[in-house]
């Protein structure tokens, strides 16, 4: 999970995965949303976001076409959904202790 957190770490790799959540894209249709950044960056944010597993890697003939992996960010959700729920079971559970004070007052 450290990893992928890393992963989106970076501003432009999330920018990425936003690109590419619901139409596959080349590298060089992703790389033009960046005019800022050299082809070469986005090219290693690519490389990154594979590794990880966030981004699936498709070949075409020379063209690189990139689409987000779903189960990945499904994984990754599901993680961070853990936090939400332990935080309301813990929200619960202090309001329930709360009300069983006021019970026996």
């Amino acid at each position: 999970m450290d990893v992928l957190l890393r992963t989106l770490g970076e501003p432009k790799r999330c920018e990425i995965v936003r690109l590419v959540w619901s139409d596959e894209l080349a590298a060089s249709d992703i790389a033009a949303h960046f005019p800022d950044v050299t082809r070469s960056a986005i090219s290693q944010h690519l490389g990154v976001l594979r590794r990880s597993g966030l981004v699936k890697e498709r070949r075409d003939g020379t063209r690189h076409l990139y689409t987000v992996n779903r189960s990945e960010v499904a994984r990754l959700r599901a993680f961070l959904d853990s936090f939400w729920t332990d935080s309301l079971e813990r929200l619960r559970d202090l309001a329930e202790s709360e009300q069983q004070l006021k019970g026996d007052r």
